[in-house]
């Protein structure tokens, strides 16, 4: 018993630790962005390199623990936006603003997930290579939306499919048109909303909700 109880005790010291390093990590990127290196997060949380590859394993395995932390954060956001008693267009509206001011907020954070290093030529613990790990993230959402879309709009035959099919496609679109507003700002937030629901909105529109369900 006492065993089971001192085992407990350390899996939760481990993660707490594993938190207060993720944590550092995030004001580190706060301030770098994708240029956040290993070396700079060590230094920030106090510890040497070679704790941090303990609690991680790599850069990779600390950028996936960092992208599970807000993609998490990020969709209990949209959830609660696609919640709201309201009507559907202004569902829309809230959940594409809700991702929109997501970005806004942190951008470095959305940079560091989304794009590598400027770096032409990166010193090996210059930045994190993150190029290569955005694809997942946005597959997570796609399918996290289309279940969202199955689970309460009738799209008729072949429902399901084609609730994945516009839930990998709304991220898309949300991705590509955040990533060039949150570079170019050719418009305000509040035009982006609606124009992108605006595109939304055709047979959107025309569907109904699935009996029983919240509605989207």
């Amino acid at each position: 018993m006492e065993t089971t109880r001192g085992a407990e005790r350390q899996r939760t010291a481990a993660e707490r630790r594993r938190r207060e390093l993720l944590e550092a990590a995030d004001r580190v990127v706060l301030r770098d962005g994708p240029k956040a290196s290993m070396n700079a997060i060590a230094a920030e949380a106090g510890i040497t390199k070679p704790i941090l590859y303990r609690h991680f394993g790599d850069k990779g395995g600390l950028y996936r623990a960092l992208a599970k932390r807000h993609t998490d954060a990020l969709l209990s956001a949209l959830r609660a936006a696609l919640d709201a008693p309201s009507e559907r267009r202004e569902r829309v509206e809230a959940t594409l603003d809700t991702y929109l001011a997501a970005i806004e907020a942190r951008p470095q954070v959305y940079r560091f997930l989304m794009h590598p290093s400027d770096d032409a030529a990166p010193a090996p613990e210059q930045g994190f290579d993150v190029g290569r790990h955005s694809a997942p993230l946005l597959r997570r959402l796609g399918e996290e939306l289309g279940k969202v879309i199955a689970e309460r709009v009738d799209l008729g035959p072949d429902s399901d499919q084609m609730a994945r099919i516009w839930g990998h496609g709304i991220v898309g679109m949300m991705h590509a048109a955040g990533d060039w507003w949150l570079g170019d700002r050719p418009c305000s937030r509040e035009q982006l909303v609606r124009s992108l629901a605006d595109l939304l909105w055709g047979r959107l529109a025309e569907a109904g909700d699935l009996p029983g369900g919240q509605g989207f």
